[in-house]
């Protein structure tokens, strides 16, 4: 069985990542992953916090150092690791977290509206590139509900050590309505830990596999170690 991460962060990009993509590589490698889908953020904090002010830029400047991050997890990892494009997206309307699967860094030069879009618009948009939206950690403190029926799946294990993110609520939520499942790390700190994602067959090496692992069900969830949770 192959292991992905679905969720993670690098210091590159996310303000409150603090890891370097060098030493998430190393260690996600040391842990026997073959696939690892970065999920930086990108909300008006990506361009706009602690460590500079980019929110002048226009769309293809912000883009530009957005995927200048996944280019340099790319190098960092060397072949040994399967690199995938994701994206955590919190809109200027709308502050919950959404994990976008499937796209590529042409989708986000091709939205310089997307921080601005309706969620169920975005989720469109993102469908119609063949892509999947998920919704993270929706039972978390400050998170709202949305209509499922905007939704392909949510996030049912979110392994940050540093919140509450429900998750037993948020299983059952998947359960009632049919979404598809995932499970991710969120992994941002030295004090992450590393032990989420999905196991699969066959190893992911694209996006397009990983939306149709996804939508098929050929895959287990990866739950902090303990006894995976098959999702069909």
């Amino acid at each position: 069985m192959y292991k992905t991460e679905m969720h993670v962060h690098s210091a590159e990009v996310s303000a409150c990542g603090k890891v370097d993509c060098a030493t998430i590589a190393r260690r996600y490698i040391a842990a026997g992953y073959t696939t690892l889908v970065l999920t930086n953020h990108l909300s008006r904090f990506t361009y706009k916090n602690k460590k500079f002010d980019r929110s002048s830029d226009p769309w293809e400047a912000k883009i530009d150092f957005y995927t200048a991050g996944y280019r340099k997890f790319i190098e960092a990892a060397a072949g040994r690791l399967n690199v995938l494009l994701g994206v955590e997206l919190r809109s200027n309307r709308d502050e919950n977290d959404y994990l976008i699967y499937g796209v590529d860094e042409e989708f986000l030069y091709s939205m310089p509206e997307i921080m601005d879009m309706k969620v169920a618009e975005v989720a469109e948009a993102v469908r119609g590139y063949g892509g999947l939206f998920f919704q993270a950690h929706p039972f978390r403190n400050h998170m709202r509900i949305v209509n499922p029926e905007i939704l392909d799946g949510i996030e049912v294990y979110n392994g940050h050590i540093g919140q509450e993110s429900r998750n037993d609520i948020a299983e059952l939520w998947a359960d009632k309505f049919g979404l598809l499942k995932i499970s991710g790390s969120d992994y941002h700190h030295d004090t992450s830990v590393i032990g989420a994602g999905i196991l699969t067959a066959e190893p992911v090496t694209s996006p397009a596999q990983l939306v149709d692992i996804l939508k098929s069900g050929r895959y287990e969830l990866i739950r902090s170690g303990a006894v995976p949770y098959t999702s069909c």
